[in-house]
C-alpha cells in the first residue's frame, strides 16, 4: 500500500487499470457463460434440438461478448507497453491455443448452419471442443499469471487447478444462462448442470484461496493484517454463501410460471464480481505478480491522456450497444432458425 500512497499524485495509470478490470470481468462474465454453453453441449444423437436451442440462446450475443476481450488487451498494451511484452513472453503459446480454440468456436458456428445434416453433428462437437480448449487455456494463463510465471511442477500444478477451476466456473454461468433462458426439459437438465457445475467451482475457488497465500507471501500478510481483515475476509463469506445459497435455490427448480428463473444467473454473477475482486484486492497497484506496478509499466503521462478521451468515447459506446442487444433479445430462446 505504501506504493499506492507514494504514487498518490498520478492517478492516471489507476484509473487505466480500472478500466482493464472491468473489460475483463465484463469478459470472464459474457463470454464466460456461452463458452460455458458451447463446454455444456449434448452430443447425443436424440439431443439436436437441444443443442439448437442452446446455440440460440447465446447467437445474438457471443461474437459481441469478445469485445470486451478485445478492449482489455488494447488497454494494457496501449497503457502498460511493458506489462503487455512481458505477460505476452510467458504466455505466447497458451494465447496462440486460446486463439485456436476461438477461431473453432467462429468457424463452427458458422459452419453448422451451412453444413450437410450428417456433417452438423462434426460442427457441434468442433464447437465444443473449441469452448473448452479455450477455457482451459485461460484458466492456465491465470494460474501462471498468479505464480509469477515460475515453471516450477508446482506451479504447474497449480496451473492445471486453475485451468479446472475456470472451466468449471464458466460451465456454472454457462447453466444458470440456460435455466434463464431455456424451458421445459432443457431447462430441467440446466438446473441439474448448474448444480455439479457450481459444487465443482466451490471446490476450485477453495483450492485457489487456500493455494494462493502460501505461494505468495505478500498476499498473505494483505488478507490477513488486522485491522483490515476484519472488512475484506466479507469477500470469501460472501462468496461462500452465495454457493450456498444457490445451490439451495437450484434444488427447487424450475418453479411454475418460470418463478426465479433469473436468479440463480444473477447469482453467478455476483459470485464472479467478488472473486475478482478478491484478485484485484491481493495483487493491486502490481500488474505483474512480483515483478512490475502499474506506475513502473505505465505509458508516458502524456500519452494516457490522449488515450483517456478515446477511452471516454469508447467505453460507454461498447456499453450501450451491449445494454441494447440484451434487451432486444431478452426472453426465452426460440427454435432456431437459419435464413
Amino acid at each position: 500500500m505504501n506504493e499506492v500512497i507514494s504514487h498518490s499524485g498520478d492517478w492516471l495509470p489507476v484509473i487505466f487499470i480500472a478500466l482493464m478490470g472491468i473489460a475483463v470481468l465484463a469478459y470472464a462474465i459474457l463470454d464466460g457463460y456461452d463458452l460455458g454453453v458451447g463446454i455444456l453441449l449434448p452430443m447425443g444423437a436424440d439431443d439436436e434440438l437441444q443443442r439448437d436451442t442452446m446455440i440460440a440462446s447465446i447467437g445474438p450475443f457471443w461474437d459481441a461478448n469478445e469485445t470486451w476481450l478485445v478492449l482489455a488487451i488494447g488497454l494494457l498494451l496501449i497503457a502498460f507497453p511493458t506489462a503487455h511484452s512481458l505477460i505476452l513472453m510467458h504466455l505466447y503459446l497458451p494465447v496462440a491455443i486460446m486463439l485456436i480454440g476461438l477461431i473453432m468456436r467462429g468457424v463452427a458456428f458458422d459452419f453448422r448452419a451451412k453444413a450437410a445434416v450428417d456433417h452438423k453433428l462434426a460442427w457441434d462437437r468442433t464447437f465444443k471442443i473449441g469452448s473448452l480448449l479455450t477455457t482451459l487455456t485461460q484458466g492456465y494463463m491465470l494460474g501462471q499469471y498468479v505464480m509469477g510465471f515460475d515453471q516450477s511442477l508446482p506451479s504447474q500444478l497449480f496451473c492445471t487447478v486453475s485451468a479446472l477451476g475456470v472451466t468449471a466456473a464458466y460451465s456454472y454461468i454457462g447453466a444458470a444462462w440456460l435455466v434463464l433462458k431455456t424451458e421445459h426439459q432443457l431447462q430441467s437438465r440446466a438446473v441439474r448442470w448448474t448444480l455439479v457445475a457450481g459444487r465443482a467451482t466451490l471446490v476450485g475457488v477453495i483450492a485457489v484461496c487456500a493455494i494462493n497465500p502460501l505461494v505468495n507471501p505478500g498476499v498473505f500478510d494483505r488478507w490477513f493484517t488486522f485491522p483490515l481483515v476484519m472488512f475484506v475476509l466479507l469477500i470469501p463469506v460472501l462468496c461462500f454463501l452465495g454457493f450456498i445459497g444457490n445451490d439451495i435455490l437450484l434444488r427447487r427448480l424450475p418453479k411454475a410460471g418460470d418463478r426465479h428463473s433469473a436468479i440463480p444467473f444473477a447469482i453467478v454473477v455476483a459470485i464472479f464480481v467478488l472473486c475478482f475482486s478478491g484478485l484485484g484486492f491481493s495483487f493491486f497497484p502490481e500488474i505483474v505478480p512480483g515483478k512490475l506496478d502499474i506506475w513502473e509499466a505505465a505509458s508516458a503521462r502524456e500519452s494516457l491522456q490522449f488515450i483517456l478521451v478515446g477511452a471516454v468515447i469508447v467505453i460507454p459506446v461498447i456499453l450501450m450497444y451491449t445494454a441494447f442487444s440484451y434487451r432486444v433479445f431478452r426472453g426465452k430462446a426460440t427454435e432456431l432458425h437459419y435464413h
